[in-house]
């Protein structure tokens, strides 16, 4: 399905060890940038006496929006292996953050790669991979007297109330997945009195 993607359902950890460094992995599931960039500074804070705090995150559905930093390693060598990890696992909304302790022995370019790459795939490895589904919003609004009729076709596991408000006149915001949402918006539009805030 187009609007199926895959993310992990929490925090995971990975260790790879070379030549007497230690990099430290750390997976988040995360629902946007700034929240992925939160992580990364808390983590930064939380390891500040080690050598390089490396990341990559990727964000979006449809995986278009990515970014990855190497640390001050040389460049290419951290940030775009986690990043490749990320890829070769086929998620998003998650953010890796792989620490490295100096071990006081040079890895050379292609050991740094393969080191930032172990470590963000043991720490992918061992979470639970989830799929999720991309969501739509309908908001709409109908007469009290509608409830019965709108209850009984919003009753699905597949759609979730987003936020209700109930009076003379009432308003209710769902989320359900894209491929259903043509589905339901035409089944409430023939609900007498139910009026779409916005037409999706």
């Amino acid at each position: 399905m187009p609007d199926t993607y895959y993310t992990i359902k929490s925090n995971s950890e990975g260790t790879y060890r070379e030549k007497m460094s230690r990099f430290l992995a750390f997976a988040h599931p995360v629902g946007s940038s700034a929240e992925a960039k939160v992580i990364i500074k808390e983590y930064a804070n939380k390891y500040c006496d080690a050598r390089h705090v490396c990341w990559a995150y990727m964000i979006g559905p449809k995986r278009d929006e990515y970014q990855s930093n190497d640390n001050g390693e040389p460049s290419g060598t951290a940030g775009k292996p986690i990043l490749g990890q990320i890829n070769s696992f086929n998620l998003t909304n998650v953010v890796v953050i792989v620490v490295r302790y100096f071990g006081g022995i040079k890895l050379g370019t292609s050991g740094l790669i393969v080191a930032y790459r172990e470590a963000a795939r043991e720490a992918l490895a061992t979470a639970e991979i989830i799929e999720c589904h991309e969501q739509r919003e309908l908001t709409f609004t109908f007469p009290y007297l509608a409830m019965n009729d709108v209850m009984r076709v919003i009753k699905n596991p597949e759609i979730r109330i987003v936020e209700q408000q109930f009076d003379n006149s009432c308003r209710i915001t769902l989320a359900i997945r894209v491929d259903l949402g043509d589905t339901l918006y035409n089944r409430l539009k023939d609900i007498s009195g139910v009026t779409f805030i916005e037409k999706p």
